[in-house]
């Protein structure tokens, strides 16, 4: 059966763009991603007091040590992951980091009423997340980027 989008040997006409659109795509999904994890890393440096504080509130050791190193995550594999360097392994970092920040830091479930439904809408927006960058250890990053997919 022939349609208006389909082409004669059968593939849809929306497939075959979105295919010949696949890097760029990918490239800009890559960018909406990263974007989150770089501006917080920036953010933390200038905060970084507040975020040491923050990281101990919760009984984390080392409070400093462990903002140097989520203002790293957060940065360099942000920065990797918009340029297309070892994508997979960059989001493989985030998404770690983002699920664990997920159970620490928005733990809804141990929360007062009245802070538990905004904590939860950021819990589950971590998953997400996390969600996402798993699709790219999976699939890889696309074909634009300095390693090409990888």
């Amino acid at each position: 059966m022939t349609t208006a989008n389909t082409t004669h040997a059968g593939t849809n006409v929306l497939d075959n763009a979105l295919n010949t659109l696949a890097p760029t795509i990918a490239l800009i999904g890559r960018v909406l991603l990263a974007a989150m994890f770089v501006l917080a890393g920036f953010d933390k440096i200038g905060g970084f007091e507040g975020t040491a504080g923050y990281i101990g509130s919760v009984g984390l050791p080392f409070p400093e040590l462990l903002t140097v190193l989520t203002i790293a995550v957060e940065i360099g594999a942000g920065l990797a992951l918009i340029v297309g360097f070892q994508v997979r392994i960059a989001a493989l970092l985030l998404a770690g980091f983002t699920l664990a920040a997920s159970v620490l830091f928005h733990n809804y479930w141990a929360m007062p009423a009245e802070q538990a439904y905004v904590q939860q809408l950021m819990f589950m927006k971590n998953v997400s997340v996390a969600g996402g960058l798993l699709m790219i250890v999976a699939l890889g990053g696309g074909a634009l980027g300095l390693s090409k997919g990888k």
